[in-house]
């Protein structure tokens, strides 16, 4: 591309064929005035209706549309990381392709990342949604990851957030990872606000989400704590629970060893067969954490990821 843009604005799609023509008119009206240099990356997610026909339609009449086509519905995360890896902007906002985000509220977003942020994510503090199918789940799981990963935000959920483009370079996305970015952010030490923002109830279609979606948040969530107390020293983790396990099963050993020199039977007892199966566990976990130090030696080295990030140098207190 000849000159650099400011800004890259992400949608997965999903079966969204009607509300595309009327997000895309409501993405160029909100952004067109501002003066920013843009693109619109709209990422087909293998839908079956006709979605990818009405996306090529509009990037012929939209020179600022790039259509982004997968081969199959890989997911909502797979759909954002394409998004992300084909967008040139400095910023990148993302949102949903239902028109329950408002494209008019990018501005404001776009505006508060520029006070210093590398990440601001919106709030829907009237979420048209469900009281009891959507909302109440959503508040449950916002706090729940908030007490998790230290990132207090009121909505994980909202797609509506807005990217310094060196905070998702750092990252790699998978399995339901894209409502964690803020807490992946934080790992890598990004600032982070939030905004509150419009929501609309839905136009078209049905929610594309079910209640499958809860458990693979769980897993996830359970990654996310796990790399952010221990990515780079599993054997914290690992190596402590081996030596755990180890003593437990030297403690009931001598404790059995001495019973047996007195004279007294311990082959029918429990914590015989308990010391067997902690010492053989404190062994595995103890080497699954060598095995995962060399793995995060590895990883590092292989690809060249510095294990620090520096957000600004100052020489003679001017920055350099």
């Amino acid at each position: 591309m000849s000159t650099p843009l400011d800004l890259s604005v992400v949608v997965p799609l999903y079966n969204e064929e009607e509300s595309l023509p009327y997000l895309v008119e409501q993405l160029t009206d909100a952004l067109r005035p501002s003066g920013e240099r843009f693109e619109l990356v709209l990422v087909n997610d293998g839908s079956s209706d006709r979605t990818a026909e009405v996306l090529e339609q509009l990037s012929h009449n939209v020179p600022e549309l790039v259509a982004v086509l997968l081969r199959k519905n890989y997911g909502q995360t797979a759909a954002m990381a394409a998004g992300f890896d084909v967008a040139q902007g400095d910023v990148i906002v993302s949102l949903d392709g239902d028109l329950q985000n408002d494209p008019a509220d990018i501005p404001m977003l776009l505006a508060k990342l520029r006070e210093g942020y590398d990440l601001v994510s919106g709030w829907r503090h009237q979420r048209q949604d469900a009281a009891l199918q959507r909302k109440l789940p959503s508040r449950i799981a916002n706090r729940l990851i908030g007490r998790v990963t230290g990132v207090k935000l009121h909505d994980y959920g909202c797609s509506l957030k807005a990217y310094r483009r060196e905070v998702l370079s750092d990252m790699r996305l998978y399995g339901e990872l894209h409502r964690f970015l803020p807490a992946l952010a934080f790992i890598e030490g990004a600032r982070i606000t939030e905004v509150k923002v419009n929501h609309r109830a839905r136009q078209f279609g049905t929610s594309k989400y079910g209640i499958d979606r809860t458990f693979r948040v769980l897993m996830d969530l359970l990654t996310v704590w796990f790399m952010k107390r221990f990515l780079t020293r599993p054997m914290y983790v690992f190596g402590f629970g081996g030596l755990i396990a180890m003593l437990g099963s030297l403690l009931a050993s001598s404790y059995l060893l001495v019973v047996k020199l007195m004279g007294g039977d311990i082959g029918n007892r429990p914590l015989l067969t308990l010391a067997v199966v902690l010492g053989l566990a404190g062994i595995q976990l103890f080497c699954f954490g060598l095995l995962g130090e060399l793995l995060i030696r590895t990883y590092h080295e292989s690809q060249g990821r510095p294990i620090y990030r520096i957000r600004e140098t100052l020489r003679g207190g001017r920055a350099v």
